[in-house]
C-alpha cells in the first residue's frame, strides 16, 4: 500500500473505528487505505484467501453502524479516503466520473465549475463520501426532484470479493443488455463489493431560486399545499421539508444566529424551494403559488427569502434541527418513510400513542415531505432522566415501527440498515426479498468477508 497505506498505531487508528456520536465502536488490527481501485481490489484478493473481513468506510459519517468494525478485533477497516480524484467531467454528456473517496462538496463544486449541478445535498456533504452515498443510497433534501442517489450514478466501477474488478463506469443513458448490475450495489452498505469510483449524472445549473417559510395548521394543510405546488410548479419544485412548531422552539432557543421568521405562531411549518435554469421566473410563480394557498385556506402565513442571506437564514433553522434537540436532552430517533398520502394520519397516530406510554415526551417530526421521509425523532420529558428515558427505546421503536408497517411504510428511509436495524429488517421485510438478499450475497461474497454483521 506503500508510505502511510497500512495504519497500526492505536491513536491513528482511533478515529476509523468509531463512528462520530460514539454510538458504534469496535476494534481492528489495522486502517487500510489503498490509493487505487486495483489496490482495493488486491486487498481484497488477500483477505478473501485469508478468510479475513473488511469493513469498507468513506467519510465515517454513517449514523446505523455501517462504516465501524465489530469488536472481535479480526475485521479490518479498508478506508476509501485516498480515492479522491475526479477522473472526467463532460458537460457535453452530462456526466462526470468520480472516484469514491471525494467529497460530496467537492463533486458539487467540481460540477458548478463546468456549468453544470449535482443535486445530492446532504447535512453531512463537507465530509461524506461519494461511495459511501452511493453504498447507502443517501437521500437529503432533492429528493423530491432529482431522486436518490441511485437516480443519480449511470454507471460504477467496483471491486468484488474475490479480487477481480468489475468495470461499469459508463455515460449511456441507455444500456438494455441485461441485468442493471449498477443498481445491485447501489444501497447494499458494502456488503456485496466495494465501489471504488463512479459515473454521475449531471443537470443544468440552477441560476435561479426562491425560497419561502410558510405557517400551516397541521399535517394535513402540509400535504395540501404539497399537492398545489407540483401541479402548480412541476419540476421547478426542489425541496419541500415539514418542521413542527418544536422545532422552531428548539432552534430559536438553541441555535446562534436562528430567528422565527413569521410574527405569529403556527402548528407547523413548511420549508420550501423553487429552482430553475431560467434567469428569472421563479420568485413569480412561488409568490403565485403562496397567494393561491392563502386563498384556499392552506396557508397561514409566510416569509420569502428576498436576499441570499435570508434564505441561508431559512436553511439554517431546519438544517441544525437535530442539534438543537440535544440540549432538551435525550433522543430517540426514527429515519421512516411512509406514502405521502399517509404522512397526516401517521404523524397523528404515532404522536397520540407515543405520548400516551411515555406521558411528557415530546415528538419532533420532520423532515423531507416532498418524498415521504420523515425522521421522527422524540425528546425526551422536559425534566426527566435521560437514562430512565433511553431505556424506553424499544418500547418507542415497537409503537413506531408498528405504525410505519401499518401504513405501508419503510423503516429506513434513508440512513441505511447497518447493525442498528438489521435485526429489524428480518421481523419487516418480505421473506422471499430476504432469501434473495441472501443468495446474491452468497454467490457474490461466499466466505462473507464484505462488511460482516451488516444489513443481512
Amino acid at each position: 500500500m506503500g508510505r502511510g497505506g497500512v495504519i497500526v498505531d492505536p491513536g491513528d487508528m482511533a478515529a476509523y473505528l468509531r463512528e462520530p456520536r460514539d454510538a458504534f465502536f469496535g476494534r481492528a488490527p489495522c486502517i487500510v487505505k489503498p490509493r487505487s481501485a486495483r489496490e482495493v481490489a488486491s486487498v481484497l484478493a488477500l483477505c478473501n484467501e485469508a478468510g479475513v473481513g473488511v469493513v469498507p468506510q468513506g467519510g465515517n459519517t454513517g449514523l446505523v453502524g455501517g462504516q465501524t468494525p465489530d469488536d472481535s478485533g479480526a475485521q479490518i477497516v479498508l478506508s476509501l479516503q485516498k480515492l479522491d480524484k475526479i477522473r472526467e467531467v463532460d458537460p457535453a454528456s452530462d456526466t462526470m466520473t468520480v472516484e469514491a473517496g471525494v467529497i460530496l462538496a467537492n463533486v458539487q463544486a467540481a460540477a458548478e465549475a463546468a456549468g453544470r449541478y449535482f443535486p445530492l445535498s446532504l447535512g453531512a456533504e463537507g465530509s461524506c463520501t461519494i461511495g459511501g452515498n452511493l453504498a447507502t443510497n443517501a437521500g437529503g433534501v432533492h429528493v423530491i426532484a432529482y431522486g436518490a442517489t441511485r437516480d443519480l450514478a449511470l454507471g460504477l466501477e467496483v471491486a468484488l470479493a474475490d479480487g477481480r474488478l468489475l468495470s461499469g463506469l459508463s455515460k449511456l443513458r441507455k444500456d438494455n443488455t441485461g441485468y442493471d448490475l449498477a443498481h445491485l450495489f447501489i444501497g447494499s452498505e458494502g456488503t456485496l463489493g466495494i465501489i471504488t469510483a463512479a459515473t454521475l449524472k449531471l443537470f443544468p445549473l440552477p441560476r435561479s431560486r426562491a425560497t419561502a417559510f410558510v405557517g400551516l395548521a397541521d399535517p394535513h394543510a402540509a400535504l395540501s399545499l404539497l399537492t398545489l405546488a407540483k401541479a402548480r410548479a412541476g419540476s421547478a419544485l426542489v425541496a419541500f421539508e415539514l418542521i413542527p412548531r418544536i422545532g422552531v422552539d428548539f432552534t430559536t432557543r438553541h441555535i446562534a444566529g436562528v430567528r422565527d421568521p413569521l410574527a405569529g405562531a403556527h402548528g407547523w411549518y413548511v420549508l420550501m424551494e423553487l429552482a430553475s435554469p431560467a434567469e428569472s421566473g421563479v420568485e413569480e410563480l412561488l409568490t403565485d403559488l403562496l397567494g393561491e394557498a392563502m386563498e384556499q385556506g392552506i396557508a397561514e402565513d409566510a416569509a420569502l427569502a428576498a436576499t441570499l442571506e435570508q434564505r441561508a437564514g431559512l436553511w439554517k433553522l431546519r438544517e441544525t434541527l437535530p442539534e438543537a434537540q440535544k440540549p432538551e436532552g435525550a433522543s430517540i430517533k426514527h429515519d421512516v418513510s411512509v406514502p405521502l398520502e399517509s404522512i397526516p394520519a401517521f404523524l397523528e397516530e404515532a404522536s397520540a400513542r407515543v405520548i400516551a406510554h411515555a406521558p411528557g415526551a415530546r415528538p419532533t417530526p420532520f423532515g423531507h415531505m416532498g418524498d415521504g421521509n420523515i425522521h421522527y425523532n422524540i425528546s425526551q420529558p422536559e425534566g426527566a432522566d435521560r437514562a430512565a428515558f433511553l431505556a424506553r427505546r424499544e418500547e418507542i421503536n415497537e409503537i413506531v415501527h408498528g405504525l410505519v408497517t401499518k401504513y405501508a411504510g419503510s423503516v429506513s428511509a434513508e440512513h441505511g440498515v447497518g447493525v442498528l436495524k438489521r435485526d429489524l429488517l428480518r421481523r419487516v421485510k418480505d421473506p422471499v426479498a430476504l432469501e434473495l438478499m441472501r443468495a446474491i450475497k452468497s454467490a457474490l461474497d461466499p466466505k462473507g468477508i464484505l462488511n460482516p454483521g451488516k444489513l443481512l
